[in-house]
């Protein structure tokens, strides 16, 4: 029996931030321990099909499973996402909300991958959705991708 495996084609999005670089710490003001709300990003290489960007932000070194603090889809194309800004459908996160919950790791440092999808079709989904179902919603849309990592460490 042959199994066949699906090429990933898709465009390699340069996803940086203002106020941290790449595995450098988020500053606390984007965490629990401030103002708890989500870091500007810019984004760059969107290709040109995009009709809109997805967002998760989420945490693998979390003591349960990878840990979802901020789903959203749906997002106008845009090269800058801005400070607690929200312009695309917001889906629940691990923490129950329909919002950025920012890092808060309970110990240690924690690593925080902001992944930008870049999706040629707008989703219809419900601000039910979790993490594992817009991924799932997603997958066949995808035609960029890029994502950075912050790291985070309470005091």
């Amino acid at each position: 029996m042959k199994h066949e495996t699906k090429e990933v084609d898709y465009k390699l999005l340069r996803v940086t931030s203002t106020v941290f670089n790449e595995n450098e710490l988020i500053p606390s003001y984007y965490t629990c321990d401030g103002i708890n709300v989500n870091p500007p990003l810019d984004i760059e290489d969107i290709p040109e099909e995009a009709k809109c960007l997805s967002v998760i932000v989420d945490d693998p070194d979390a003591p349960i499973h990878t840990w979802s603090h901020w789903l959203v889809w749906n997002i106008p194309v845009t090269h800058h996402i801005k400070e607690n800004c929200v312009l695309g459908t917001e889906g629940l996160n691990d923490f129950l909300q329909h919002h950025y919950s920012g890092p808060c790791p309970p110990s240690g440092i924690h690593r925080y991958f902001f992944k930008v999808y870049a999706l040629n079709e707008l989703l219809n989904l419900s601000s039910e959705t979790k993490k594992i179902q817009l991924e799932k919603a997603m997958s066949e849309y995808i035609i960029g991708f890029g994502e950075m990592i912050g790291l985070y460490k309470r005091n």
